[in-house]
């Protein structure tokens, strides 16, 4: 469905070689500098610029959700949703200070709001299956959410965008994370079950034996990753992961929020492995096993400050070094331009 080309290495030499000639010892700005090396392989070694950076919301809930795996009911997704479209969230202050475009996308939210224009309407269904007595959709609603993530994507990239970033909001999406990539990584559902947003032990333990259940459920059907989504997945989730896959196919610059989004993204990698090649990772969160996750993919993330809010707001927070990664790569003076022998 997606045919997604690998990043090339022609000129990672030459690239390399005019970070080094900055005037700076060798390696001194760190991770910027392995970041100035993506950002100049996908987008090219001549100045490569961040253009229209956007920041997509995709909202839905979980079946999961009605036998209390978190601090809130459903309802709480259609009212951060309203949040969003009110421009009262975390992520709408960080994606204004940061300059990036921000849209929120309803792919199947229980209460569905219809008198928001602003709110775009990608509906897979009124939430997910309850994963761990139902499959959450069908291989049809999958295939469904990556062509409307797709077209999505295609908007924006057709706007001049070329760093895109996603961002997620829906109760109960940890456990569907975590049940995805327990199953595609091969781990345990303990390694892989967290607090989310702060529940108590007594949950946790109840949404780890659901997730167990999940997976025991639908093993027969979770040998490829579009049977894990069906099975496991989130209708938010599912148009991530083609959004994603989407952003890599028009040689997009991809930026990776937090645990569900790096669900996401190994679904995406497991589809189409050098989609990896177009990632950011912004941030490694609080979740419980976002850090096997990143550790599989050879990540290494732009920032670690405990963030378990979701939203995108790590990714948000991420943009502004992603900038300055480009800049210093584009605009700092060489040693030889400025005499300077070092």
């Amino acid at each position: 469905m997606f045919e997604v080309v690998e990043v090339s290495s022609e000129f990672d030499a030459m690239i390399q070689a005019r970070i080094d000639s900055k005037t700076k010892p060798l390696g001194a700005l760190g991770e910027l500098e392995s970041l100035a090396m993506t950002i100049a392989r996908v987008l090219g070694p001549d100045k490569p610029q961040i253009s229209a950076p956007t920041l997509l919301v995709f909202a839905g809930d979980h079946g999961i959700a009605a036998s209390g795996v978190s601090i809130a009911p459903s309802e709480v997704t259609t009212q951060m949703v309203m949040n969003f479209l009110q421009g009262g969230a975390a992520i709408n202050l960080f994606c204004a200070q940061a300059g990036v475009t921000m849209e929120v996308i309803d792919c199947g939210i229980a209460l569905e709001i219809t008198d928001q224009p602003a709110l775009i309407n990608q509906r897979l269904g009124a939430g997910t299956g309850a994963i761990h007595r139902e499959p959450a959709m069908t291989l049809g609603a999958v295939k469904q959410g990556f062509a409307m993530a797709r077209e999505r994507v295609a908007l924006h990239y057709g706007r001049g965008c070329n760093l895109i970033a996603f961002g997620e909001m829906g109760i109960g999406n940890t456990s569907s994370a975590a049940a995805i990539m327990a199953a595609l990584l091969g781990r345990e559902a303990a390694e892989c079950v967290g607090r989310g947003t702060g529940i108590d032990a007594a949950t946790l333990a109840r949404k780890q034996m659901l997730v167990e259940q999940a997976l025991f459920l639908h093993r027969e059907q979770l040998g490829d990753p579009y049977g894990v989504l069906a099975c496991l997945g989130g209708f938010e989730i599912v148009q991530m992961t083609g959004a994603i896959l989407a952003a890599a196919e028009l040689k997009m610059l991809v930026l990776i929020d937090g645990f569900i989004a790096t669900a996401a993204a190994l679904a995406a990698v497991t589809i189409a492995p050098n989609a990896r090649d177009y990632m950011i990772f912004a941030h490694e969160s609080g979740e419980r096993g976002h850090k096997l996750m990143l550790e599989h993919l050879n990540a290494q993330p732009l920032l670690s400050l405990g963030l378990r809010l979701g939203e995108g707001t790590g990714a948000a927070l991420a943009v502004p070094l992603v900038q300055a990664a480009a800049t210093f790569y584009n605009e700092m003076a060489s040693l030889e331009e400025m005499g300077i022998s070092i």
